[in-house]
């Protein structure tokens, strides 16, 4: 069997290694960035971090960020005329999944004109061209769109989340700082954490998974299991550097094996309700799981002696389920999330519609156990 993996060329960690930004951009010879964020991190001055060092290195820049936290197509198409206007040569994507995948979606316009109804571009694409050149900066430690070859994009005339799937839109360097992280609130660390838990998590079991991404995503998990509770709870510096190395491991697996119908569910709480994704991924997990151990209760039992659980090698198969869901559960409960799909809006008039546009959702087929539309209707109850 062939296996094929996709990463990032250039990648820097840890405190302050945004100050690396300045030589990649020069050394590149771009010469006008168009600097892509959100207005929460303009106001908050995280994105004022970068463009102090913009600034102070003499490089032209204009800046773009009116996106939602669940990126629209007019989020991109918006982004599309204002880069033109720009005339900018390399995008610079500072902010979570919602900065970085609305960068991702101008930067393949921009290169492959053909596809600016951006509805095209829906599931696994085939773009010719390479898109323009990213730099991305995560402020967050959970989708790890800085590492992959994926961004979700709302379509919200059809109420769905399109899963763009595309090697041509991979960021050229990611620049994983975690002072850049450090200024989250507790309730938006918790959530992108459990979301890096459920990338991790999904990757593990999807029926893509190999060797390599076994070995992102095992330490994945380990790590996150280990520094998201100090990383939200008391703000350590350490864990948050931890936690941003972790999200991105989980990411370099992720991307090349695909996930499973966490996803394929929760974009569709974020596409009709607007539920934060990391949220949305973090009440759906425990339900998924127990659902999917019928069927992959052995690697569930790999999870747990890696992470802490030694006894796991000797439980039954409904014993290391039961055990595993309780650990997911537990590390929600322990950073603060603990409601239900019901307190973000879901009505069970409305389960059969969201089953329904789940079963259409690229995230589906990689699942490990096959689904249907009655069985995404009891997982919907299950979760409220």
């Amino acid at each position: 069997m062939s296996i094929k993996f996709v990463l990032n060329e250039t990648s820097y960690f840890g405190k302050k290694s945004r100050e690396n930004l300045v030589d990649e951009i020069t050394k590149r010879n771009f010469k006008k960035v168009f600097l892509v964020s959100d207005k929460a991190l303009v106001e908050a001055g995280v994105t004022g971090k970068v463009e102090e060092i913009l600034r102070n290195a003499n490089i032209a820049y204009s800046l773009y960020d009116d996106i939602k936290p669940n990126p629209t197509i007019k989020n991109v198409t918006d982004g599309v005329n204002a880069c033109k206007e720009a005339e900018a040569d390399v995008i610079v994507a500072v902010g979570g999944g919602s900065s970085i995948d609305t960068a991702k979606g101008i930067s393949i316009v921009m290169t492959n004109p053909d596809r600016a109804d951006i509805k095209s571009l829906n599931g696994l694409s085939n773009t010719v061209n390479k898109g323009m050149p990213i730099i991305a900066l995560p402020t967050t430690a959970g989708t790890a769109a800085e590492v992959t070859i994926n961004y979700v994009i709302t379509d919200e005339d059809r109420q769905i989340k399109m899963v763009c799937v595309d090697p041509n839109d991979i960021p050229i360097v990611a620049i994983v700082d975690s002072e850049l992280m450090a200024s989250m609130p507790k309730s938006l660390a918790a959530a992108t954490g459990m979301d890096a838990l459920t990338h991790a998590v999904e990757g593990y079991i999807t029926k893509g998974a190999n060797e390599i991404s076994d070995m992102f995503h095992m330490k994945a998990i380990q790590m996150i299991f280990e520094y998201l509770p100090a990383a939200v709870n008391e703000k350590d510096e350490e864990a948050i550097e931890k936690m941003g190395i972790a999200q991105y491991i989980a990411g370099m697996g992720f991307s090349n094996v695909g996930l499973g119908i966490v996803h394929s569910m929760a974009h569709q709480l974020g596409a009709v309700y607007d539920t934060p994704h990391g949220i949305a991924n973090t009440l759906l997990l425990p339900t998924v799981m127990r659902f999917n151990g019928e069927v992959c209760a052995n690697r569930f039992r790999e999870i747990l002696v890696n992470i802490g659980r030694p006894d796991a090698a000797h439980l039954n198969d409904q014993d290391v389920i039961n055990t595993f869901v309780w650990m997911i559960s537990e590390l929600s409960k322990k950073v603060g999330i603990t409601q239900t799909i019901k307190d973000y809006g879901v009505k069970e008039e409305d389960l059969e519609m969201l089953a329904e546009k789940a079963m259409e959702d690229p995230c589906k087929p990689g699942n490990p156990r096959e689904v249907s539309k009655e069985d995404f209707i009891q997982l919907f109850k299950n979760a409220m």
